[in-house]
């Protein structure tokens, strides 16, 4: 079994395959001052518990955007499984081309969204990650990353809100029945949710219009908070939840792992 883990700022996406199938996936909150023991710990726990033992992981492969977390996660995942997880970053050997000033400053998150895309959706395409930061990832036919856009991701821009407001309090982030609230709460919701949901829209539609060439790329949702915040969309055409861990699957199979 292939074990693959992408490490985000707020959480790691951890998922399981056997073959091509994802069998199991879960989610940890990254905690940078966890030990490798501890992280191993709640690894070999989380496969024992899907009915799976640590030692049928037969290799493993990760993406990381939090460099002082990364080996301490990929020490528990060798003292768990007994395999080095291998680390995808730019300079990976893989079957797509980053075409952008800064090619080696692209994060890994979005080098496997671009490949999971490529694969699932050919054609040109537009990948929206809703993370920690949202991202806007932006890829041709031919396999060309030609750049993109980031902007405060959804539970970012309500802490921060929250924080800076001393009279506002932490709610649900769940959409409203109205735009205009008629509580506190209700103001929140709408005003986070909605207003992200217009600003994804907008950065899509601005995206779509500066696109080389006729085609018109298809917008794709992933990452933790899209089930939320795409319905609330009129630019997103699917939400693909599992994109970054099939994409983690598919680097893994380019560099020559077997499991």
């Amino acid at each position: 079994m292939l074990l693959v883990l992408d490490i985000g700022n707020t959480e790691i996406t951890v998922g399981l395959y056997r073959g091509d199938d994802l069998v199991s996936h879960w989610r940890l909150t990254t905690t940078p001052d966890r030990t490798p023991d501890e992280w191993s710990a709640d690894l070999g726990s989380f496969l024992t518990q899907r009915g799976h033992s640590p030692s049928e992981v037969r290799a493993a492969c990760l993406a990381s955007v939090v460099p002082p977390v990364t080996r301490s996660v990929a020490d528990g995942v060798e003292s768990a499984t007994g395999q080095r997880p291998h680390s995808i970053n730019a300079r990976t050997p893989l079957p797509l081309t980053l075409d952008v000033d800064e090619p080696f400053a692209v994060g890994a998150d979005r080098i496997v969204n671009i490949l999971g895309a490529i694969d699932r959706y050919p054609g040109d395409c537009i990948v929206v990650d809703f993370g920690t930061a949202t991202t806007f990832d932006c890829v041709t036919a031919d396999r060309r990353f030609i750049g993109g856009s980031i902007m405060p991701g959804l539970r970012t821009s309500a802490d921060e809100l929250v924080r800076k407001a001393a009279k506002l309090t932490a709610t649900e982030l769940r959409p409203p029945e109205r735009a205009i609230g008629r509580t506190t709460e209700e103001h929140i919701q709408g005003g986070v949710l909605f207003g992200a949901a217009d600003s994804v829209d907008g950065m899509i539609r601005r995206l779509r219009a500066e696109w080389p060439g006729s085609a018109v790329p298809k917008a794709v949702a992933t990452g933790g908070l899209s089930v939320v915040v795409a319905p609330l969309c009129a630019t997103v055409d699917v939400v693909d939840g599992d994109l970054t861990l099939h994409g983690l699957k598919l680097a893994a199979r380019h560099v020559g792992l077997r499991w």
